[in-house]
């Protein structure tokens, strides 16, 4: 005759796997969901990289342009690099006090904008990018007028 203790724990695990059997089988229905959404986001990302690869390639292939420098009195736009203005005033073949004189600046404030410690003002910023263009006989010859200007 079976013993009341054996009885009690086979119908407690009889219990205890219906109730899981229930439990599990919601946890499958949103595994299973889950995984589907997963692969429909993973079509969809791959969709939407072949679309960004087409559109690169059809799309002409030029660098975004810098945003321009905004003076605070409302002045042209210019673009300023201090590494490009050294370059230039070394092309033209001036001095720190001459390219200062075209531009209506000191020869300290040119070397300052050079090094990257000041920036030039809205006047100044203006001259500067009107001499990007200019050759060096033109330059000499602006700067002799400037001079004999000066002392007359």
């Amino acid at each position: 005759m079976p013993n009341i203790a054996s009885v009690l724990k086979a119908e407690i695990v009889r219990l205890a796997r219906k109730e899981l059997r229930s439990e599990i089988d919601s946890i499958r229905k949103a595994l299973a969901a889950a995984r589907a959404e997963s692969a429909a986001l993973k079509r969809r990302v791959s969709e939407l990289e072949r679309s960004v690869r087409q559109s690169a390639r059809a799309a002409p292939a030029r660098p975004p342009s810098p945003p321009a420098v905004e003076e605070a009195d409302g002045a042209d736009r210019f673009r300023f690099r201090a590494s490009g203005m050294a370059s230039n005033r070394k092309r033209l073949g001036l001095s720190a006090a001459d390219f200062g004189l075209l531009v209506g600046a000191s020869g300290q404030s040119v070397y300052a904008w050079e090094q990257g410690k000041a920036r030039p003002r809205g006047k100044n910023l203006a001259a500067i990018a009107a001499l990007r263009g200019v050759g060096k006989r033109e330059v000499v010859e602006r700067l002799a007028a400037l001079k004999s200007g000066e002392q007359s």
